[in-house]
């Protein structure tokens, strides 16, 4: 399968950033998109609605179905896959993008902040993709996409950021634990993770700010590599922990210049990235920033 045309994808956090490139990529071949977030209202600090992000997705050639969903509300996640069902048809493909992020060490972690990354990070993929395989079960080619790092049990990923650290690995460990389980079905669950650092509202406002994100990449890298695996043959790709420039080079990809936010600075690498991880692309000068 070489694109996207006429697939359903029901993708979270689909108001801004990666989400939304996701959105826009899949759109471009003529695909539906439902728009599952929070953000109705526009929001002081942050760019984008899912009736803006529907805007986009529209313009860029797919159809949208803008939806407003907490992935921490079972009802919801419910109410609203049906919904989107019923529009395009069933639905094809779950992207898991909807996330919370909080860099403190224990101490400072305070138990409300803890729970919110884990009931959106980790309970709430659980919950995405529990009520989304019964509908991926009817589809011909299914895919879930998890935006999650590769599993690493490296201290040097726990001790800085520990509640963070498992809260996103719970999202790893749902792409290891159904792609076993569902395996029979056809149902492919794979996690796709950035080299560096994105460019997107959470790296400007929590990780840095600009002068982070002018040492980034675009969303764009992280929707072109999603296109990839999400157009593979799912009984044949499944379980897999995948960096977005690596799927792309395999995929003939030689130029990743077109990605930098700001070519004259240096790439900053990301959390997470395996020891053994392919090299950088040729040219690609990346620091440990974080």
């Amino acid at each position: 399968m070489s694109d996207l045309r006429g697939k359903t994808l029901f993708i979270t956090g689909a108001s801004r950033g990666i989400g939304l490139a996701i959105a826009k990529r899949a759109a471009a071949d003529g695909a539906n998109i439902a728009v599952a977030a929070k953000t109705a209202d526009p929001h002081p600090k942050l760019e984008g609605t899912i009736f803006t992000a529907a805007d986009e997705i529209e313009k860029a050639g797919g159809q949208a179905l803008p939806l407003v969903v907490d992935v921490r509300d079972e009802e919801r996640v419910a109410a609203a896959m049906a919904e989107a069902a019923e529009k395009f048809g069933g639905i094809d493909i779950l992207v898991n993008n909807a996330s919370a992020i909080q860099l403190t060490g224990t101490l400072e972690t305070e138990m409300k902040r803890y729970d919110l990354m884990h009931a959106i990070n980790t309970r709430g993929t659980f919950l995405c993709s529990k009520i989304a395989i019964p509908y991926l079960k009817n589809a011909a080619n299914p895919h879930v996409l998890n935006l999650a790092p590769p599993l690493d049990m490296r201290p040097r990923w726990f001790g800085p950021h520990v509640a963070y650290t498992m809260a996103k690995f719970g999202m790893s460990m749902c792409v290891l634990g159904m792609a076993a389980e569902f395996r029979r079905d056809g149902i492919a669950f794979n996690a796709l993770w950035p080299r560096t650092a994105i460019a997107t509202a959470a790296v400007k406002n929590l990780l840095g700010g600009d002068a982070i994100v002018q040492r980034s990449r675009t969303p764009e890298i992280m929707a072109d590599a999603a296109h990839v695996m999400l157009t593979r043959p799912a009984r044949e790709f499944s379980g897999n922990f995948c960096i977005d420039d690596v799927v792309l080079r395999e995929a003939g990809v030689t130029d990743f210049s077109g990605y930098r936010v700001d070519p004259t600075q240096p790439l900053v690498a990301d959390f997470f990235l395996p020891e053994d991880i392919a090299p950088a692309p040729d040219g690609e000068e990346i620091i440990d920033g974080f």
